[in-house]
């Protein structure tokens, strides 16, 4: 189909359309504390090189690129930006921390941070200064930005993108629902009636860095289980973790054949061409259905909902985090740090907040006004993605670990070889247990 699309690529009309009215708006409707102050005097022939993800709507990037061009007009200090793949990000990262050498800032995800904590500046003082004036930093900005256990802050979340339900209204109205129940055993009901109905649900059990490890945390978060104990031990050899994929067993025959070969765009496919009737995605999916005459039917009909939270206090779901920080090879911190706090500031990052349609969820407070939360009720799920108390690596500390077993996709596997039969739910868990010992320390 014409409109199929990755989750960077919506339509450049509409995201064009949001910036230029973000940028009218600029710093209106959020609400700042005045006075403090970021000593930052910046160092004497400052040039910056920064390296982040690669757009996912042009308007993305060119907000980005502009709000640099204004720092560059304010402080002198020429700032150049290279977008790189989603999937070259992490590597790209680790030569920079272990060569010493490159970019002086680097916009990764989620724990990266952590990873190289000995190799980065600290950014304390930006984090409390940005936070006071913005109303404070949500609950996941504060989990992957603080050091664990500490305080000192090692990394600025910019936005993280969450993957709730999205899901077709007339097919779910068809078998007696009007939206997907909150409870687990509801949520396998649906699922059996959609099922029997050919219009069945589909979620990626393959190795998809969003897809696949946001439905595999789902699975055991919601059942009560996860990864990593308080203390850092391997905590998934549990009954929770067993009735996790028991559960799972009897859901997985419901879904779309073939989920367990899903990439992060298989399910965008499936749905967009009406094989699937629910799934979870960011919500770039909405947005080209709702841009394409051919498919703005199913944009009509599609609606986000969060995921049955199951026996967890709120919906489990970990969103995919930008996460800045400065390296210490940098010869100018101090141009780094006033360069990543001027981002933060509203005048520059609301503009570029909604010229990403709701893709990226702000990390402060203050941004919850942000109009782009008003532009569609669909998106309004969104909004509150950085509240989330859950996180690659839960229960454990945020640290290379957690990073490895997810990039290891631990989780993932095991879900996949119990849903489609391969292992029974108690060999897979013991599997996962083995696998994630090589990273964490085994309990005991």
């Amino acid at each position: 189909m014409a409109n199929i699309i990755t989750r960077r690529s919506l339509l450049a009309a509409t995201a064009a359309g949001m910036a230029a009215t973000a940028i009218g708006d600029a710093g209106a409707q959020i609400q700042r504390k005045e006075g403090g102050s970021l000593n930052l005097p910046i160092e004497s022939g400052a040039s910056l090189r920064m390296l982040r993800p690669v757009r996912f709507v042009p308007a993305d990037e060119e907000n980005w690129r502009a709000n640099c061009a204004r720092f560059t007009q304010k402080t002198g200090v020429e700032v150049r930006s290279d977008f790189v793949g989603w999937e070259d990000i992490s590597q790209q990262t680790a030569v920079t921390a272990n060569t010493g050498a490159g970019p002086d800032l680097i916009v990764g995800f989620n724990e990266a941070p952590h990873v190289y904590s000995d190799k980065l500046v600290e950014l304390t003082d930006v984090a409390e200064y940005i936070g006071n004036r913005y109303g404070g930093w949500l609950a996941l900005a504060q989990r992957y930005g603080k050091k664990h256990g500490t305080n000192d802050w090692i990394g600025l979340p910019f936005g993280s993108t969450g993957g709730p339900l999205v899901w077709r209204k007339s097919a779910l109205q068809e078998v007696g629902y009007q939206a997907p129940p909150d409870d687990l055993p509801g949520f396998l009901d649906l699922a059996k009636k959609l099922k029997a109905a050919n219009k069945p649900m589909g979620f990626a059990l393959g190795n998809a860095v969003g897809d696949g490890n946001g439905f595999a945390n789902w699975i055991v978060w919601s059942h009560g289980g996860f990864l990593v104990n308080e203390d850092g031990s391997v905590g998934i050899d549990s009954p929770e973790t067993i009735e996790a994929l028991t559960y799972l067993r009897e859901l997985y025959p419901n879904f779309i054949p073939g989920t367990t070969a899903w990439n992060d765009t298989s399910n965008n496919r499936a749905y967009a061409s009406q094989e699937c009737w629910v799934t979870m995605n960011g919500v770039s999916l909405y947005f080209s259905l709702k841009n394409d005459p051919a498919t703005r039917a199913i944009a009509d009909d599609t609606f986000h909902t969060l995921l049955p939270k199951g026996k967890a206090a709120s919906t489990p779901n970990a969103g995919l985090t930008m996460n800045a920080m400065v390296f210490k090879h940098s010869r100018y911190p101090n141009a780094a740090k006033a360069l990543l706090a001027f981002l933060l500031e509203s005048e520059q990052y609301d503009p570029w907040l909604q010229a990403n349609l709701g893709y990226w969820s702000q990390p402060l407070e203050a941004y919850t006004a942000s109009p782009v939360w008003q532009s569609d009720e669909k998106i309004s799920v969104f909004k509150d993605t950085m509240r989330s108390t859950f996180w690659n690596g839960y229960k454990g500390p945020i640290s290379e670990a957690s990073a490895s077993a997810t990039n290891d996709y631990v989780l993932v596997q095991m879900c996949a070889a119990a849903a489609s039969g391969q292992a029974t739910p108690e060999a897979a868990v013991r599997e996962a247990a083995r696998r994630a010992g090589r990273y964490f320390r085994r309990r005991g």
